[in-house]
């Protein structure tokens, strides 16, 4: 290890303008979930190890943070919120409501192999229905994931959905032995990436005939929206999604196994780099994991792709600082400090932002911290404004100054 202070590879700090994005992403995000009537859900960043493993496949038990705990109890980090909200649905079944649906934010853990736009700690954003398997559930699905972009001002987004059930009834006539229906489907969601030409010589390798391999790709191309998709789709445009923005996308795959029924991604046309996230209906997952049968539909959004796209697009405001005023201290007389320790009490009080600088120092050196800070006023209250029982104001984009009184200084920093 480096004398030098570094983080772990594969592991993140924000500081404050990354912290205040990812803080003003989430807060949207949390406003639509909630004005679709979706509940908070949080669950322990430790699990035990056997709710952890043999859930996700060999590859992907390689990738769980497991060790033992100093009760020699075998512990796991989680590794994405599914399975920790399966074991929520089993252990709480009789508290929680019928038809459950939840959103969650939290951070998962993976011993992954760190490259770019790859972590070993990252931020999850999940939505969920429970125990629905109406085309409503779906439908309310796509309205709430479209809203909560067109909540940070992403209105552009295209939802590409396609079902899953097609798409088996394509792919399983072409099945061998050797070459499953699910691994044929594996190969179709890379047609959004790769050429049709590198897509059939993927299925040739795998063991399909070349006539084989290009008839399912022909399949694909010729495939027509099915009547559960058709009911979706209608239902989601009543909720206000606009129809430009649905698209019927016959190649979409979603690589994962578990899907039963919709499928979907969405995407931005001026955002380049790929899927921000998808979803689509799981039946018998939760059965899978918890053994009680638990119909879902659900999304994740791509949490870190969207805070870049809406910061790329300027969707995100200045947040580098949310201090509106900085009251400075004039000097070490004790009659100096009161007044300024007053009036930042004052302002606070009235719901003003307020920092008071923490040292005597020459004013000049505390309008530079303020202008590094991105504060926009500060307060100054030396001996002549004590006696007029007044404060001094300065606006340090303009420099212009104003002496007023207390009430008048609210009203001016409110307005």
């Amino acid at each position: 290890m480096s004398d030098k202070p570094q983080t772990l590879k594969g592991f993140r700090d924000f500081l404050p303008a990354q912290k205040a994005a990812r803080d003003y992403v989430t807060k949207k995000l949390q406003t639509t979930f909630e004005r679709f009537g979706f509940a908070p859900l949080e669950t322990p960043t430790l699990e035990y190890a056997s709710l952890l493993l043999g859930k996700y496949g060999t590859e992907a038990d390689k990738l769980v943070y497991t060790f033992q705990d100093r009760g020699e109890r075998e512990i796991g980090l989680r590794y994405d919120q599914t399975v920790p909200t399966a074991r929520v649905l089993v252990q709480y079944q009789a508290e929680l409501p019928k038809f459950f649906r939840r959103y969650q934010l939290q951070n998962v853990f993976r011993a992954d192999k760190p490259q770019k736009g790859r972590y070993r700690e990252f931020r999850q954003c999940d939505c969920d229905i429970f125990g629905s398997t109406s085309p409503l559930a779906d439908a309310e699905i796509l309205a709430v994931y479209y809203f909560a972009f067109a909540e940070l001002g992403l209105t552009q987004l295209r939802i590409e959905f396609n079902d899953r059930q097609t798409l088996m009834a394509m792919a399983s006539p072409f099945a061998t032995p050797e070459v499953t229906t699910a691994s044929i489907i594996q190969s179709i969601d890379k047609l959004d990436k790769n050429t049709p030409a590198e897509v059939t010589a993927e299925l040739t390798a795998k063991g399909l005939s070349a006539e084989a391999a290009a008839a399912v790709l022909a399949e694909v191309e010729k495939a027509e929206m099915s009547d559960n998709l058709k009911q979706i789709e209608h239902f989601a445009r009543q909720l206000g999604v606009p129809a430009e923005s649905l698209v019927f996308n016959p190649k979409i795959a979603r690589g994962l196994d578990y899907y039963t029924g919709l499928i979907f991604e969405g995407r931005l046309p001026e955002y380049g780099a790929g899927s921000l996230g998808g979803g689509g209906r799981y039946d018998h997952l939760i059965e899978q994991l918890s053994g009680v049968s638990i119909p879902a539909v659900g999304f994740g959004i791509g949490f870190d792709r969207t805070v870049e796209a809406a910061t790329e697009l300027g969707l995100i405001p200045n947040l580098l600082s949310t201090t509106q005023v900085l009251v400075t201290v004039f000097d070490d007389q004790p009659a100096s400090l009161d007044s300024s320790l007053q009036v930042a009490h004052q302002l606070r009080a009235a719901g003003i932002t307020t920092e008071v600088y923490p040292a005597v120092d020459k004013l000049g050196k505390q309008f530079k911290v303020a202008d590094q800070k991105h504060i926009p006023f500060v307060v100054i209250i030396g001996e002549a404004e004590r006696g007029a029982q007044q404060v001094k104001v300065k606006k340090l984009a303009t420099g212009e100054e104003q002496l007023l009184s207390f009430d008048a200084l609210l009203t001016y920093l409110r307005t």
